[in-house]
């Protein structure tokens, strides 16, 4: 099986406590369970380990799904070491892997990572047709030999911190909102490609962003950006939408970097959100929309600045 290959690959040289599931996003929820999963390791002399899917579940198990991911896998994986993971193994969830039933799974598991603590949600449920909830998996850890701990989800205002809000903050250009639940600015990541150029014929040369079509982008508008290349930081006006005021069709992410004039093309752009300025607008002149893009540009400059 495809998975026995990805989960040898981690090559694990001691025990372990593992968390799994997707982490899309390794917002302040999943940063407190994996948390715990360290802390317990470290309490037992062991290896915190997070096991990812790459993909979420429901890319094969629902042919309606559209994933809208809040963050790549090597994002992922960078973000959860970063937390306090000795390793993580990414996986991909395949139809083999639906149909594992929940013993097979954390043979697997014990057999290739060494487990023997598993740290989940109460929610949390694995195997064929989620058949793997707490109850069965603890009578499994008293039958096999490993613990199951169970920790409560991270609420906030009452409310449980969800990828789905997330997702629909970010939709929504709520790049506030969802700073707050992720613990760190909202940011996508992608190639700097060829555009119709309409920015640099205006006097604002832009830098337009291609991100794969399965990435959570913010909703149509004007934002305030910090622009990452090479490792400089960047400020950047940033706009998502069709630039209807010149009939544009396609959805763009354009991004004018303050003060940067270096070529950008087929370069990675990180671009982070910090604010939403306005709703992307249709004026009536060319003239019109410059003088709002000099007061946008500004904006982002004084906002930016006190960012520093």
């Amino acid at each position: 099986m495809r998975i026995e290959q990805e989960l040898e690959q981690a090559q694990i040289d001691r025990d372990s406590v593992l968390t799994i599931g997707v982490f899309d996003g390794v917002h302040r929820g999943h940063q407190y369970l994996i948390g715990k999963v360290a802390a317990e390791a470290q309490s037992r002399g062991m290896a915190a380990g997070v096991v990812t899917f790459r993909n979420h579940p429901d890319s094969v198990l629902n042919p309606n799904f559209q994933p809208q991911y809040i963050t790549s896998i090597a994002e992922r994986v960078r973000l959860v070491e970063e937390i306090g993971a000795d390793f993580v193994v990414p996986v991909t969830f395949d139809r083999e892997v639906s149909g594992l039933r929940p013993q097979k799974f954390v043979e697997l598991l014990m057999g290739k990572l060494r487990m023997r603590g598993l740290v989940v949600g109460p929610d949390f449920a694995m195997g064929y047709k989620r058949e793997g909830n707490v109850e069965v998996l603890s009578k499994l850890g008293e039958k096999l030999g490993f613990t199951v701990s169970v920790v409560d989800l991270l609420s906030e205002g009452g409310d449980a911190v969800h990828s789905t809000s997330i997702r629909k903050a970010i939709s929504q250009g709520n790049v506030g909102d969802a700073a707050k639940k992720l613990g760190r600015k909202f940011s996508i990541s992608g190639t700097v490609v060829t555009g119709e150029k309409l920015g640099r014929e205006l006097g604002f040369p832009t830098a337009n962003v291609e991100v794969g079509p399965d990435m959570a982008v913010p909703g149509n508008g004007i934002y305030a950006t910090l622009a990452y290349v090479d490792g400089e930081r960047h400020m950047a006006a940033t706009s998502i939408g069709t630039r209807p005021t010149f009939d544009g069709r396609g959805r763009t992410i354009e991004a004018f970097l303050l003060g940067f004039d270096k070529n950008l093309y087929n370069r990675q752009l990180r671009l982070e959100f910090v604010q939403r300025l306005r709703d992307e607008l249709k004026f009536e002149s060319v003239d019109d929309l410059l003088k709002q893009m000099e007061l946008d540009v500004e904006q982002t400059r004084t906002l930016l600045q006190a960012e520093r």
